[in-house]
């Protein structure tokens, strides 16, 4: 299985031949580094929430690619307002079945509305159950109880989470919901893209060592094994 970032929330991932692209933001993203929507590929687009640093690129990227799109009934429904053809309505619930394995949504504490204010629905995290290992993402979320579910479902390989605090769980929180959904490898997302979240990389990565885990913050564009 293989990851590449993309800077913010953006990141695709690679297994069972399949490659899964998660919130793409490319256009307007200042952490983007130069890489163009125009260049990314996806057979599934999984969407946690309808915020513009997470859907700017999504219905070019969709159309063009015919990649499915799953998100909230909402953002689904909006998609297909925008003429994208295939999109795949989701909410908290059980495993829907998909090529590379299966995938649930489940609780994120976030707020999810369009660039006009309209509601999105729902924000979600997403539970990955693949014959190349289980693997969550949480979106755009603060610290919550309902994590300690996540190990019910999945024996996660790794999971990634926000640290950059402000509007999302910090490292600190990233920390604490390593250990609610039992895993000892962390990629971190959603930092250093604005003023509001920048954090100390080095501090960040040493607070999950100290603790006998793993804190990956690969560079925008980089491809890292898992």
């Amino acid at each position: 299985m293989k990851l590449t970032f993309y800077g913010h929330a953006t990141f695709s991932i690679d297994v069972q031949g399949k490659k899964i692209l998660f919130d793409p933001f490319f256009t307007g993203n200042p952490a983007a580094n130069g890489v163009s929507a125009d260049t990314i590929e996806a057979d599934f687009i999984f969407v946690s929430h309808g915020h513009g640093d997470h859907t700017s690129d999504l219905v070019s990227i969709a159309k063009r690619t015919g990649a499915t799109c799953i998100a909230s009934a909402e953002i689904a429904s909006w998609l297909h307002q925008q003429g994208v053809e295939n999109a795949l309505p989701m909410n908290h619930g059980g495993y829907i079945n998909f090529p590379f394995g299966k995938a649930r949504g489940v609780n994120a504490v976030h707020s999810s509305s369009f660039h006009d204010g309209t509601y999105a629905g729902n924000p979600l995290g997403f539970v990955f159950s693949t014959p190349e290992g289980d693997f969550y993402y949480s979106g755009d979320t603060g610290l919550t109880m309902d994590m300690q579910l996540i190990p019910l479902w999945a024996n996660l390989s790794f999971a990634i989470m926000p640290v950059g605090g402000h509007f999302t769980m910090d490292v600190t929180d990233a920390l604490h919901a390593s250990d609610f959904v039992k895993t000892s490898k962390v990629i971190g997302v959603h930092y250093d893209t604005f003023g509001y979240i920048k954090i100390d990389k080095e501090a960040a990565v040493k607070t999950f060592a100290d603790a006998g885990k793993t804190l990956l913050l690969p560079a925008v564009g980089e491809t890292i094994e898992l």
